[in-house]
């Protein structure tokens, strides 16, 4: 449109240019002001003034393109420089919303299915997708994972979630160092908590020192745990009553009863008063080594009368009931953990645990009382607290030790029936090395098979026992075909061949021992020693077929020389090649060269170095050299003197002469740089004629030689 627009005119326009009509006599009215008053004439004038503005703007910009801007009066302050190497602050709780919650209950729901693998493998599918799970979603996958155990997998998780750039939290330290501890690792435990001090962006929590006073503790290390005990305090953390009651055990291990006592002498004064029970169990035990009994009861009616101020819970009455059970007491032990039944109402209070349960069952089996400890042990349902596969381990062991191997085979069937307490490798190792003992070697080979059954996966010890155990009753071929198992599964020693070598050659069965020979000779790392050589020599000659291990050994020989004689040709043909191919390139190197335009021979009959447009002879010879071109194609007019003289035409930029040469053989190139700049490039090759075409100004020549 070229009208011109005046927006703040356009309201009055459209009222004074409406055309009026009368009722009664319908005539048109001219408009008061007409349009085209504020138009151009034509549509022409309007483009061409169109382009006038944008020329003028183009030369003059408008004030307010080149004005300064002005800055605002708060304006936010950020580093221009940050710190690449800065640690990366944790997400907050908030950033659990939305999809992402979403993901986070889909994987506590795999979590509560003890289906832990696709947990994992969701967590590490989703670091990379649209959905980027939280920290919390992936602590709670390792939190799993180091639950049961699973320490390789839970390490092997943590590290590909910090290399995918999802930050830490101090939940996720506390959880790699509690993996430390419990793998005997205190050291790197350690290591681990130096660098959360210093790179961390947060401070250790109390429950993180509860973690390595606890591993440091179990690993016998007590003075460096009270060395980290004293760290926590300089930090400005209140003293944590838990630290102290894993620092009173571990002197009373050590059977240090006065630095025990000492300890909670220094947590009393500090608090004041400890409500916490779970120190009194312990500092108990501590009195009862120092011989003081009265005290170590005087504690005990303290926290068990009524209207006591200490606060009991599961762990702290499970820690009363082991100082009362050590030393004697147990007309108390009865009736603590009766009332710890009757006191127990969860989820208001919880008074007793598994850990109740096993720690009676442990000490009904010390007295024999075996049937009340399996009656404790089936009472456990009652109060919720079922057993897991650990508890029925303790009671299955206790119950294998003192021959009541029915019991112990009921208690394992009872397994399958309860969610959580599947048979472990332990499980069948205990019922296997039982059955041995008992000669029941056939049941022992059944539990192993339901062992394989099951999904699990013996290790070499496991198969030993069990290849020992058959070999013991006399059961050669089916410790053979287990032994077959173990070459298959597992990586072998020469130690474990030999014992089933000694075994097939005692039972004459010699075919099994060449077959056995054989598999030892194709491990390197196994062999043949000269012991077993003769020994199995010996037993092969009693029936007369030495000559088999002969015809074995030479076999093994031959092919092994074969091998070796194949890999010498083979490196052989290598060498030959690569030494061919050095002789084609010195070769190529000191053949001849030609020029484009001509060359002269040097008198000693030479060939002279190459020359772009030309070179001379050293002999004075008035006859020019009919390998030397001009421009043109013809001889050069004029005598070429020795003196080195200018060729026929001179090289000028304008030319644009460019010479290729391709070697069709190699395709190497060499690189001669001649006078004035001009580059020369030569391929040579060994059989083809020497083809060249000289074409006009900027045309490119080609040479193929």
């Amino acid at each position: 449109m070229y009208l011109s627009k005046l927006t703040f005119f356009s309201t009055h326009l459209k009222t004074l240019t409406k055309p009026l009509t009368h009722h009664h006599h319908h005539r048109h009215v001219t408009p008061l002001l007409s349009i085209r008053c504020l138009s151009y004439a034509t549509p022409e004038e309007a483009a061409a003034a169109r382009r006038q503005r944008k020329r003028t703007l183009r030369i003059e910009p408008p004030l307010n393109s080149i004005r300064p801007q002005r800055r605002p009066q708060n304006p936010i302050s950020k580093n221009p420089n940050p710190n690449p190497n800065a640690p990366k602050l944790p997400e907050h709780v908030s950033a659990l919303k939305g999809k992402r919650l979403d993901l986070h209950n889909k994987i506590l729901t795999l979590i509560r299915e003890n289906d832990l693998d696709e947990a994992a493998l969701y967590t590490r599918h989703s670091i990379y997708s649209n959905c980027k799970p939280t920290i919390f979603t992936c602590n709670a996958v390792m939190a799993a994972l180091l639950r049961q155990s699973r320490y390789s997998d839970m390490l092997s998780l943590h590290r590909f979630v910090t290399q995918a750039g999802v930050a830490a939290n101090v939940v996720t330290h506390n959880l790699l160092i509690n993996a430390y501890c419990d793998c005997r690792k205190t050291d790197t435990a350690l290591e681990h908590y130096k660098q959360l001090i210093n790179n961390a962006p947060f401070d250790p929590s109390p429950t993180t020192y509860r973690i390595l006073v606890k591993g440091l503790v179990d690993n016998l290390k007590v003075d460096r745990a009270v060395e980290l005990k004293d760290e926590m305090l300089e930090k400005g953390l209140v003293a944590d009553p838990v630290v102290y009651n894993y620092l009173i055990l571990g002197l009373v291990k050590n059977e240090d009863g006065d630095r025990a006592l000492a300890l909670y002498e220094e947590l009393k004064e500090k608090l004041d008063f400890v409500n916490d029970g779970i120190v009194y169990g312990n500092l108990m035990k501590a009195y009862f080594l120092k011989g003081l009994d009265k005290e170590a009861m005087e504690i005990y009616a303290d926290l068990s009368g009524e209207g006591s101020s200490i606060k009991m819970n599961a762990l702290a009455y499970n820690s009363v009931l082991q100082a009362l059970i050590k030393n004697g007491k147990s007309d108390e032990a009865l009736q603590l953990f009766e009332r710890m039944k009757e006191e127990h109402s969860p989820p208001r209070k919880l008074t007793v645990n598994l850990g109740s349960y096993n720690v009676m069952v442990d000490w009904f089996c010390e007295q024999g009382k075996f049937d009340d400890a399996i009656e404790v042990f089936r009472k456990m349902g009652e109060k919720r607290s079922s057993p897991d596969t650990l508890s029925f381990n303790n009671l299955i062991q206790q119950l294998c030790a003192n021959d009541l191997m029915p019991k112990a085979e009921e208690l394992y069937r009872e397994m399958g029936e309860i969610p959580g307490a599947n048979p472990d490798e332990y499980t069948y190792v205990l019922l296997i090395d039982t059955c041995f003992e008992q000669s029941r070697a056939d049941d022992a080979a059944e539990y192993f098979g339901k062992m394989v059954e099951s999904g699990l996966k013996p290790n070499l010890a496991t198969y030993n026992k069990v290849v020992d155990g058959l070999i013991k009753a006399g059961k050669i071929d089916e410790a053979n075909g287990f032994f077959s198992q173990m070459i298959v599964k597992l990586r072998l020693d020469a130690a474990n061949f030999e014992v089933m070598l000694r075994a097939l050659c005692e039972a004459a069965k010699l075919d099994e021992v060449l077959k056995l020979v054989s598999e030892m000779l194709k491990d390197e790392k196994v062999g043949l020693n000269s012991e077993m050589d003769e020994f199995v020599r010996d037993a092969l000659r009693k029936e007369g077929r030495e000559g088999d291990l002969v015809k074995l050994l030479e076999d093994k020989e031959r092919e092994e020389r074969e091998k070796a004689e194949a890999l010498a040709k083979k490196a052989a043909e290598e060498a030959e090649a690569e030494a061919a191919k050095a002789a084609k390139a010195s070769a190529l190197a000191a053949g001849g060269t030609y020029s484009l335009f001509g060359d002269t021979k040097p008198s000693n009959g030479n060939v002279s170095p190459l020359s772009l447009f030309g070179d001379t002879k050293t002999s004075n010879s008035d006859v020019p050299s009919a390998e030397t071109f001009s421009m043109n194609g013809e001889a050069p007019s004029g005598n070429q003197e020795g003196s080195g003289g200018a060729p026929a035409v001179e090289a000028t930029p304008a030319l644009g002469v460019v010479e290729e040469t391709i070697d069709a053989s190699d395709l190497d190139k060499e690189l001669n740089i001649k006078g004035d700049g001009m580059m020369e490039e030569t391929t040579e090759a060994s059989d083809t004629d020497e083809e060249s075409s000289i074409k006009a100004d900027g045309v490119v020549e080609e040479i193929i030689v």
